[in-house]
């Protein structure tokens, strides 16, 4: 079943959440890491670092309503799905949209969904731009392994890389099986252009932005990574409850999948170079 819905709120609707609540009502949730929590945090914000959530998240207080920020929204809005998931709490679960950057003012840049798969495509269709989609998140782990010179967090991204054949390699085994002569799969995924990345984002663009993190990437990389997969992983969940059949059976597994992707991201950004809490 797909997580409770989450909330989100912009600068000017959390400033107003946190000035007509009382503060017993509510936790308020730093999901970034202690370094960056000690260089500036939202008065009375809760460190919980992302990639510690899961083994904590029933450490949070059920009879309180549970906001989350991060940076600029993304490793919040994982945790807010996370702790929705996993039904810490039945009263409302919301997170910063834009995250710290956006509370302070500052210009976040937009990346616009692509409408890839049009309501009531072919099935087949639908299957053979899903393979295409995973060629281009292949192509995007192995560019950000390169830029990465801390040999396990490489190896990580390596095998993230590999995880994204072996899901276009499980979508066809489904297409290849309405097909009459379907060719290999090895030259089919090898002939894929994998111009778009999962999600719907433009696989260039997304180059671009990691190019432009510079010389201590880690933590940044890894956050890009974050916030493909979280898209990747919304548009494969949408998709799941619009198809029928054999579709939505292989959308529900991207999904399923893409979920443990953010996990294990969640889990690298802990190992990044200046996030230990000692």
């Amino acid at each position: 079943m797909p997580p409770a819905a989450v909330t989100d709120l912009l600068p000017e609707d959390l400033r107003r959440y946190l000035e007509g609540r009382r503060e017993s009502r509510y936790c308020l949730i730093d999901v970034r890491q202690p370094m960056e929590y000690a260089a500036g945090h939202l008065p009375g914000a809760l460190l919980l670092p992302l990639a510690e959530l899961e083994s904590r998240l029933f450490h949070l207080p059920a009879d309180r309503e549970l906001v989350f920020y991060c940076s600029n929204g993304t490793r919040s809005r994982v945790a807010a799905d996370l702790a929705a998931e996993a039904e810490v709490t039945a009263l409302p679960i919301r997170h910063l949209l834009g995250g710290i950057l956006a509370w302070q003012g500052r210009k976040l840049a937009d990346f616009p969904r692509v409408r890839i798969f049009p309501a009531e495509a072919d099935p087949l269709a639908v299957m053979h731009t899903a393979m295409d989609l995973e060629k281009g998140a292949q192509r995007f782990y192995r560019h950000l392994r390169q830029h990465l010179s801390d040999p396990p967090l490489a190896k990580a991204l390596g095998e993230l890389a590999a995880a994204e054949e072996s899901h276009a390699r499980a979508i066809y085994g489904l297409w290849a099986s309405h097909q009459g002569q379907p060719p290999p799969f090895g030259p089919l995924f090898e002939n894929l252009e994998g111009r778009l990345i999962e999600g719907g984002g433009d696989l260039e663009a997304e180059l671009e932005r990691a190019a432009a993190i510079g010389d201590t990437p880690c933590r940044a990389l890894l956050e890009l990574a974050l916030d493909v997969e979280y898209r990747a992983y919304d548009l494969y969940r949408v998709l799941g409850e619009r198809e029928r059949g054999e579709a939505r059976e292989i959308f529900w597994y991207l999904a399923q999948a893409e979920k443990g992707h953010l996990r294990t991201i969640a889990r690298l950004l802990g190992d990044c170079p200046g996030s230990a809490s000692g």
